[in-house]
């Protein structure tokens, strides 16, 4: 289905001026440059999870707590990435995308600071929090104006950018965040997170055009907007696409997360050498992801990304197979993990463009609503995950088996 005849299905109830007659004409210049741009914005949010990891024990021995006492303001974290979205998509579909940008930044820089300041881990934990819920802006007005400016195959060529703008954040945070670690303590880590959130808003300031003029924005009252969020909910194709893309992230939180146990406790990898192996999977999704948007350019986003689910679904049972039986060792796990991996290349921007592409009217509240399940599912996996009664490998290849097989059931089921 096209922009133009979802549009006029999902929006017909709304008067606005049609999305494809505002559009501007771009030059390949500009949307490389406003690629970049909605990168670091999208990535901003994420970018203070891999960063922060390597400060855990620091920050335990700082505040005289547990590495699981720690671990708790990481979930405050994911559950402030969730919610929050949900306020900032109605506010970027009333007042515009920038203003409610300029807010988000702004209280991510002001919690980042706080951060360092920090007296105890409930502090922390209340702080991140705040942390989220700034940093949680910038991803949903990134999706926002993406949908804004871009049609169906274009929007999955800047998506597909953009998780090469974001991917090199899981390869270079961790790394970097232990450097800043062990040179200058866990209160640098947030010290740099200030500067980024910092350049962020100098470059909505001076960079970002404002891509929702005033004639298309939406007034609605806080009664029309939580009926509007029933609508997303009940709006078959959007909801599909949804949870296909939180499970997908719920996998890959997992992954992140389960990683390091993976790699260094069960294959005894050296950690100087864990890098390595994360890395070439980052680089495998970044591949991917660089090759489904060139594959965009003429072919349909849906016939892209059934292959990729089904790839994806057979790699994770794999996985599962491998750990269970130790069949193969690590380089069995390995290729497994390489080749789920690179399926997200392909499915997290066709699932995102197909899942926005009917709301273009209300692009804002139809982000919000999908970045905060997509966080949302990622946070109950994760403590799902460590209150399984299975060792650390076991528990994540049973996580991302589940996830990923619950998605072809969800879509057979919507005949999807």
């Amino acid at each position: 289905m096209s922009v133009q005849s979802s549009d006029a299905v999902a929006d017909s109830a709304d008067v606005v001026l049609p999305v494809e007659a505002s559009r501007p004409q771009l030059s390949r210049r500009f949307v490389f440059a406003l690629t970049i741009l909605l990168g670091a914005f999208a990535g901003l949010g994420p970018l203070a999870i891999d960063m922060y990891l390597p400060s855990f024990p620091a920050i335990a021995h700082q505040f005289g707590a547990t590495i699981p006492q720690v671990e708790r303001t990481l979930t405050a974290y994911l559950f402030g990435l969730a919610f929050g979205q949900l306020f900032y998509g109605p506010a970027a579909d009333r007042y515009g995308r920038k203003r409610p940008l300029y807010v988000g930044l702004s209280l991510f820089v002001i919690a980042s600071a706080g951060c360092v300041f920090a007296t105890s881990v409930r502090s922390l934990m209340i702080l991140r929090t705040l942390q989220a819920i700034g940093g949680c802006a910038e991803m949903v007005i990134a999706r926002a104006i993406v949908r804004d400016l871009f049609d169906d195959r274009t929007a999955v060529r800047v998506f597909s950018s953009l998780i090469l703008v974001m991917g090199v954040a899981p390869i270079l945070a961790p790394l970097l965040g232990g450097w800043l670690v062990n040179h200058f303590g866990w209160q640098s880590v947030f010290w740099f997170l200030v500067g980024s959130g910092m350049l962020c808003f100098l470059g909505a300031v001076f960079l970002l055009p404002e891509s929702l003029p005033p004639q298309r924005r939406q007034r609605h009252s806080l009664a029309a907007t939580l009926h509007l969020y029933r609508r997303l909910f009940s709006h078959r194709i959007f909801i599909v696409h949804t949870l296909t893309i939180s499970l997908g992230c719920a996998a890959l939180f997992a992954y992140v997360g389960g990683s390091p146990g993976l790699f260094i406790e069960t294959y005894h990898i050296p950690p100087q050498h864990f890098g390595l192996f994360f890395g070439a999977n980052a680089f495998c999704l970044i591949t991917m992801s660089q090759l489904n948007g060139q594959l965009a350019r003429r072919v349909d986003p849906r016939k892209l990304l059934r292959p990729a689910l089904a790839v994806s679904l057979a790699s994770a049972a794999a996985f599962l197979l491998v750990i269970l039986t130790g069949w193969g060792g690590l380089w069995s796990a390995f290729a497994c993990l390489f080749v789920f991996l690179g399926t997200f290349g392909f499915i997290f921007p066709n699932t995102t463009v197909l899942a926005m592409s009917p709301h273009g009217a209300n692009a804002g509240n139809a982000s919000a609503l999908l970045g905060c399940l997509q966080f949302l599912i990622s946070a109950i996996g994760g403590i799902i995950v460590t209150n399984l009664p299975f060792s650390g490998p076991v528990a994540l290849a049973i996580l991302i088996a589940v996830a990923m097989g619950l998605i072809p059931v969800i879509r057979f089921a919507a005949k999807v």
